[in-house]
């Protein structure tokens, strides 16, 4: 982490067929090796697959499916007199959204079909639909602040 000055963030374009940014960030974090045709081919059969599965909208029902993956609270270690604690705290909205894409990719590379665009589109599925293992991730994350309520005056 650079002690200078925050480092700038980059302007990204929104994505060629629904022009949507956040879709876009998706499409970036899924992209392994610079393949981004590769990334959207998989992001677009996902959610062409979403749509005739749950006959809505599919851009919406992925930002639902992200809203319900978003944390609200993390723990992060504090030491203090040699003692590390798990500290709750507030997750800033640009953090929540990177962890909630990650923990939704993450979640889709270890189901069990067989394409990637099959697993995607399951999970998107089952995060908005509020179930899956990306949203039991958020409700991990959310039962260890709460377990750790008591340090909460650690806080920084």
């Amino acid at each position: 982490m650079s002690r200078r000055h925050r480092a700038e963030k980059r302007e990204i374009n929104p994505d060629p067929k629904f022009g949507d940014l956040v879709l876009s960030k998706f499409m970036n974090s899924i992209m392994l090796d610079g393949k981004k045709s590769v990334a959207e081919r998989i992001v677009y059969g996902a959610l062409d697959i979403v749509e005739n599965k749950a006959h809505k909208e599919p851009v919406p029902l992925f930002h639902e499916a992200l809203e319900n993956i978003k944390p609200s609270l993390e723990v992060r270690s504090r030491r203090v007199g040699g003692a590390t604690y798990q500290v709750p705290v507030e997750v800033r909205t640009e953090r929540r959204q990177a962890l909630a894409i990650r923990w939704l990719i993450t979640a889709a590379r270890n189901r069990n079909e067989t394409t990637m665009i099959e697993r995607l589109s399951g999970e998107i599925l089952d995060a908005s639909n509020n179930r899956g293992a990306a949203v039991k991730k958020r409700e991990d994350t959310h039962r260890m602040a709460d377990a750790n309520k008591a340090f909460s005056h650690y806080r920084w």
